[in-house]
């Protein structure tokens, strides 16, 4: 039992079994779609009849999971920007933990709300997200490929004979919006991955391929930080916890290798549909 918007908060029972099911499927769908299975898992735990204070860790479990996951991958694939996903990272982080602190005093049916406009606004973004932005340059090689020490650039492979370079612009507006993505995060336990990966896209306009695994480095090091808080305001289920952890391990391991076969585009567009349901329910039903 742990103490939270002014009043204790105590374990609830879940199914284990499909909470399992759920993470699995949820971490397996959100790696496919770069939204991150945290969009999904916490609504559909809140909409089963979880409150929102407990959903929340579980969702940040899931995405830090889901982090480690797709790591190996990505950066054999040499796509992550490590230099750009720190830099962004400062600004996120502190905007987690404010958001972590402020959750604790905030109601149930608001926060509940505010899932299901976190819902919707994710729906949009993936719906409506472009596929390739830059374009390969002919005079670039395997030899190129990687991040330019020192600066937010780089090249990334976009298949065996094509490489594209990238430079990161627009840095002071792109902070705010990854400052914006932490406050979620912390305030509702969900990725702010469909926030982060669009803002280095349309507003820093790097190459969504690099946003996207540079997000998903990043994004574990954000639910760190807002664990942190949800730790000590008693909100974290060890048991839970662990079982979220593991299955999103694999289910985001699973999403990482079929993302190889399956467009990312036409996923997230389904996506988007499941998730303007989820998000009218939560409105409908708070």
């Amino acid at each position: 039992m742990g103490w939270a918007g002014g009043g204790p908060v105590a374990s609830e029972d879940v199914n284990p079994v499909e909470l399992a099911i759920a993470a699995l499927l949820t971490a397996t769908v959100g790696a496919l779609g770069g939204l991150g299975g945290a969009i999904l898992l916490v609504p559909i735990l809140v909409l089963s009849g979880m409150s929102a204070r407990t959903a929340a860790p579980l969702g940040l479990i899931s995405v830090a999971a889901g982090s480690l996951a797709a790591a190996p991958r990505q950066l054999r694939g040499q796509v992550v920007n490590h230099r750009l996903g720190i830099s962004t990272e400062i600004a996120s982080s502190i905007a987690a933990l404010i958001g972590a602190l402020v959750s604790g005093i905030v109601g149930q049916s608001v926060l509940a709300v505010m899932l299901g406009i976190v819902a919707l606004a994710a729906a949009f973004v993936g719906a409506r997200r472009k596929g390739i932005r830059n374009l390969p340059d002919p005079d670039l090689g395997p030899d190129d490929v990687g991040e330019h020490v020192g600066s937010l650039s780089g090249v990334y492979p976009l298949s065996a004979t094509e490489f594209v370079p990238y430079q990161a612009t627009r840095i002071p507006v792109g902070l705010l919006g990854m400052a914006a993505a932490g406050l979620i995060a912390g305030l509702s336990g969900v990725s702010g991955g469909f926030i982060k990966t669009p803002t280095t896209t349309e507003v820093m306009h790097v190459p969504v391929k690099v946003a996207a695994a540079t997000t998903t480095f990043s994004v574990g090091i954000t639910s760190a930080i807002a664990l942190l808080v949800f730790q000590a305001q008693g909100r974290l289920v060890v048991s839970d916890a662990a079982l979220v952890a593991a299955a999103a391990l694999v289910g985001g391991t699973l999403g990482a290798r079929l993302q190889m076969f399956l467009p990312p585009p036409r996923v997230r567009q389904a996506l988007s549909v499941v998730l303007v349901i989820i998000g009218v329910l939560l409105l409908v039903q708070r």
